[in-house]
Formats: structure tokens, sequence, C-alpha cells
């Protein structure tokens, strides 16, 4: 199924309050209920059953399972996801996720709850912390190598706390034998640690950075400096330890110096929340801009920069900086890219693509940024890597000024749908710069003969007499007879053949009399046009091979007088190129034909009467094109 684009003009941070129904009876929550108590039965989930294909989708369930009762934001808009009550057991058991309470389920409800959106519990395997993070709250996830991190690393986490955001940290193993081993200072490898605060204290007259550590287990804590019970207390003021909320509790909670942390930890994962996630009370909060959009195979899924023919067809976001951080000559904004819907669609055998993205300084002007721009100027900044997750993110200092953002797959031809969130420090502004539909049209030529005929013109209308006869008029069976009998013969182009409706669509375009003919006046303006658009298409088969890759139909279409966005764009490479992306020359002929016919149509209607329909330009070529 190919793919549709989507528009990926800035949109508005989803609400929760907003979140759109997904149940197939298009019924939300509080109707499907009173439905039930109305007929006093327990709810089935008909479009998430009970039965094996939710489990798995690559294999029969390796135990039976028996489906018991017991007695959730994803891709920048929230989901209100309806599930029954019944879960899987295995002798009288939970199966997957539980609590150590036997008769506690929301953890099982809510798993639930998420293997339906994303289509099985089999479809949950693999992936990180911080994708869940993201689905449970609608943030924004960074990942940083502790050993790697940035100079302002503390600034980051100490900004990221004040913004409610949710911190977390690890140790890597090497092993999985090392999974829940204890070192010996008190920490656990593997283990999801949270962090909780970050303070500067004061001891022995100079500043120390502290960071507090919370073990989800309650207990097994720290045990070097700054611990619990460490003699550097001692050397702190009781209204500092007040201030710090420090006290010598086993409770799994523990500071330590900041240095330390840095040799002792591997990873941390940071989920920055939306506004709409915090409290109205909350000081600092992160400006946010969506963009939606799709990489469609032949004409948006260009693949990252190696592949400079085709990557400047990739969806383009124009960012604006304008203020900068507080204190500071940069502005601070994260850029995240996410595919969607992929792990749903494991079950057709879909993976994640490997995606990126690349930032340019923009040179001031709008519009759809051409191959030579991207070949003569090189990036600013990028994403850290192109690699296969869910979601890409990178922090960015940048100055203020104008920039081009360009998602990516790693490959051309890949097709995803995306999704991209901008985190900014202060208000930045996002344009998509998908162009307007343009048309520039020529006034129909009403050629005046020459006083004397060329040599060439002579050629020309013995050949129009010899082709139309005695009436001196063409009709469209005799334009489909010339028309494939001499481009068959031209060179440097590939040529199927013109069917009878393409040459009663010219005939159509170029007949001003209205007798459904051409005169030779009108075959004259007809063949020169022809003439121009041979040209065109030579001029953009690149390779010479005769056919014209769909990714260079934008500017051929362009060269032709037609401005097009990426959705028009789209419909016409479906309709018009193969499954190698490329046109040949009469289909490139079909499609400006239809192109200048809806043209003129428009064009006649909105002079004759305003009021008579309510499209754009856009919307109309949309509705003739498909008819």
């Amino acid at each position: 199924m190919p793919y549709l684009y989507q528009d990926s003009k800035p949109r508005p941070a989803a609400h929760p309050g907003d979140a759109r129904g997904t149940h197939s009876s298009e019924k939300d929550y509080e109707q499907l209920k009173q439905e039930c108590l109305r007929r006093g039965v327990l709810f089935e989930d008909s479009d998430f059953p009970a039965c094996n294909s939710s489990l798995f989708f690559s294999e029969n369930p390796p135990i039976p399972f028996v489906w018991k009762r017991p007695g959730f934001w994803q891709h920048n808009e929230w989901l209100d996801v309806v599930i029954d009550d019944r879960l899987p057991t295995f002798k009288g058991r939970l199966v997957f996720l539980h609590s150590a309470e036997l008769n506690e389920f929301w953890s099982a409800l809510l798993e639930k709850a998420y293997a339906k959106l994303n289509g099985s519990y089999e479809s949950l395997k693999g992936g990180s912390t911080i994708e869940a993070m993201e689905d449970f709250t609608g943030g924004i996830g960074e990942m940083y190598d502790v050993k790697a991190a940035p100079d302002n690393f503390y600034e980051i986490l100490e900004k990221a706390l004040k913004r409610c955001s949710m911190v977390g940290c690890s140790i890597d193993t090497s092993s999985a034998a090392e999974s829940e081993a204890r070192t010996p200072f008190g920490l656990v490898k593997g283990h999801a640690y949270s962090v909780t605060g970050i303070e500067e204290v004061s001891y022995r007259g100079r500043q120390v950075q502290l960071i507090r550590i919370r073990n989800p287990w309650g207990e097994v804590e720290w045990n070097g400096p700054w611990s619990d019970n460490s003699a550097e207390w001692r050397s702190v003021s009781p209204s500092e330890q007040r201030r710090l909320s420090q006290a010598a509790r086993d409770d799994g909670e523990f500071w330590m110096k900041f240095e330390d942390f840095k040799v002792h930890f591997d990873k941390v994962e940071i989920c920055n929340l939306t506004p709409d996630a915090l409290e109205d009370s909350t000081a600092h909060k992160w400006e946010v801009t969506i963009h939606q959009g799709s990489w469609v195979r032949g004409a948006t899924a260009g693949g990252c920069r190696n592949f400079l023919e085709t990557f400047w067809t990739n969806p383009q976001i124009k960012l604006h900086l304008t203020e900068k951080d507080d204190g500071q000559d940069d502005c601070t904004f994260i850029a995240a890219l996410m595919q969607k819907g992929r792990r749903k669609l494991k079950k057709l055998g879909a993976e994640m693509l490997t995606i990126g993205y690349s930032i340019y300084e923009s040179p001031g002007r709008d519009g759809h940024f051409g191959k030579d721009f991207f070949r003569y100027h090189p990036s600013k900044a990028r994403s850290k890597t192109y690699i296969n997750l869910r979601e890409v993110s990178h922090r960015f200092k940048l100055p203020p000024g104008d920039y081009i953002l360009i998602p990516t797959t790693f490959e051309p031809h890949q097709e995803a749908d995306f999704c991209l969130r901008i985190f900014s420090e202060k208000k930045a502004i996002t344009e998509d710069l998908d162009e307007s539909v343009a048309i520039d049209l020529p006034e129909p030529l009403h050629p005046t003969p020459s006083p004397q005929e060329t040599e060439e013109e002579k050629q020309f209308r013995a050949l129009f007499e010899q082709i139309s006869g005695k009436d001196m008029e063409i009709s469209a069976e005799e334009l489909e007879y010339v028309l494939n009998a001499v481009l068959k013969k031209t060179k440097n182009i590939k040529f199927k053949n013109l069917s009878l409706i393409s040459c009663r669509n010219i005939i159509s375009l170029m007949d001003t009399s209205g007798n459904g003919k051409l005169e030779f006046s009108e075959f004259k303006v007809f063949w020169e046009k022809l003439k121009k658009w041979i040209s065109i298409f030579l001029q953009f088969d690149f390779d010479k091979s005769g056919c014209m890759s769909s990714y260079e139909l934008r500017g051929a279409l362009k060269a032709a007088g037609y401005q097009l966005n990426n959705y028009l764009l789209q419909l016409i490479v479906l309709r018009y190129s193969d499954e190698q992306f490329q046109i040949e020359f009469d289909d490139f002929l079909n499609c400006l034909i239809r192109l200048e016919n809806a043209s003129r149509v428009f064009q006649a209607l909105s002079v004759k009467n305003k009021e008579f329909i309510n499209l754009n330009i856009g919307e109309f070529i949309n509705l003739a094109m498909n008819i």
C-alpha cells in the first residue's frame, strides 16, 4: 500500500483532554461503558480479541494461554485506548507484566492497552526505557553516554529537573550474568535508577556539585562519599541539610558527588515533558513545535546526503531561531525525529528504518531548496548518527538565525510516516518549505502568419496537408497516428504509445474554434509546445537513459510552468512513474496535458464566476488529476 503524503506544516502540541478514540466502533470509553451497563454484560474488545493473534504475530504460543478476568500519547497525539479486563494467564498466574501482589492488576491492564496500541504483546519486545517514557507522558527523549557527556552536562541535568523532566540513569553490564550485580560501592549494574535532584552545597568553604539518585527497590544505596552516613555531612550546616532534605534513611535515595556519578554511571536518559503535561505553576517549560510528514517513494523519500541526486527531494523544514538563551549568545533546542507505527507493522515484516537529519544555514529565501544548494553548502549540524531506532534526538546550541532541517531515512526509496518535534528554550518558529501551488501559463498563442515561409515551415505545412486531407483539419484519430509515428522516431527518449484519449485531451486544450479538430495554426502552436516539452524532458534526463527520474519531476514541471506542492507531486508520481521510479516521455506528456487542461479550466471558471466553486488551484488540480 503506497504511503500518502502528510502535510508537515506546524501543529500545536497535543493535549490529553483531546485524546482521539481508537476503537473501530468510533465510540469512546464512556459510550462503550454505558452500552455495556445498558446490556448488563462485561466488555469484550472485538478490536483486540482474547486470542493467539493478539499475543504473537510470528509464531504460535509456546504454552496454552488462558484469558482470565481479574475480581495511554503516541506519535504526537493522545489516544483513548479501550480494552477489556481479560488477561493472559498460565496455571492461574499472569504470564507477562504482573505485580508482586497477586490481586493487583493495574500494571497488567496498562500493559494490555500498550500491547493493543502496538498490535500484540510480541510487538512490545525490544526497544528502550525512553520509548515507553515518551509513550506514557508525550515527552521527548534524550540519551547520554555519561563518559562522553558534554561539558555542560551538569547544567543540562539541572535545567531538566527544573522543568520536571523524568531523568533515569544506569550502569552498563558486560554480560547477562552481571545484570542486577552489586558493586563494592552499593550500586546495582543494569538497574534503572531515577535522578531526583541536583544541587550545589557549601562544604569547607567551597561549592560542591551533588546529585541525588533513587533506587526504585527502596533499599540498597551508594556507600561512598556523600552517602547517607558519610563523614562529609558533618561539615554541612543543619540548614543546608534541611534544604537538601538529607536524612539517613535506608529508603533507596541517596546523594553522591557529581564527579563520582560520572565515574560510576554509564547512561542517562532524560524525558523532557511537554507544557501540557506540567502543572501551570511550573516555572521552566519548553517551547514545543511539531511537524507530521511522510517519506514517499519516488517523490519525497530521498535518503541521506550520500545520495545527492535525491537528497534534496526530502521534506524541508525551516527553523527560525530568534531569541537567545538567558545569559547566553546561542539558542538551545532539541530536535527529535520519530518514525511512526513501525512496531505495529512488525507482523507484516516491517523493521525500524535507519533515520537521522541534517541542519543547514538558510540563505534567507523561501521555497524548496534544490540539488545545487546541497551540493555546494555543508551542513551546520546533524543528528549524532543514523540509527534504526524509533526516535533520533539531539540537543543543539546554534546562533540566532534561519536554518533548514532535512529529516531523512538513510537509504532512498524507503517509506514511512514521521513526526518531527522541536523543543526549544525560547520560542522558535518553524514552517514547512513545501511549495504552494502556482501555475505560470503563457496566454494561448494565436500566431500570425510570417510574410514568407521558411523551408522548415513549408515542410511542416506539407506534412499537415498530407495528414489532414481535404478538410485541412486534424481529428483525434489522425493526431494519434502522427504523434506516435513521430515520437517513436525521436532520438534519446523512451516512448511507448499515446492513446486516443490523450489526443482528444490535446485537441480539447488547443481547439479554439470548438469544432473538435485542429486547424493548421492550432496544430502549429501545439507542435511548438511539444518541442519545448521534449527539450525539458531531455534537460532533466540527467543520466541520458531516455527516461526521467520521478525525483526530477518537481524541477521539470517547474520549468514547464507548474509549481506543485508535495501532495500533488506524490499523486502524479504514483500515477505516471514505474516501479523503478522512472517516467517515460509519453507519461510526461500525458501529465503536462492534464495539468494544462485543468489549469485553463480553473482559470476560465475563476474569471466567469468567482463563487462557482470553493476550491483553490491546488485542490482543483487534485480533483482533475483523479478524474
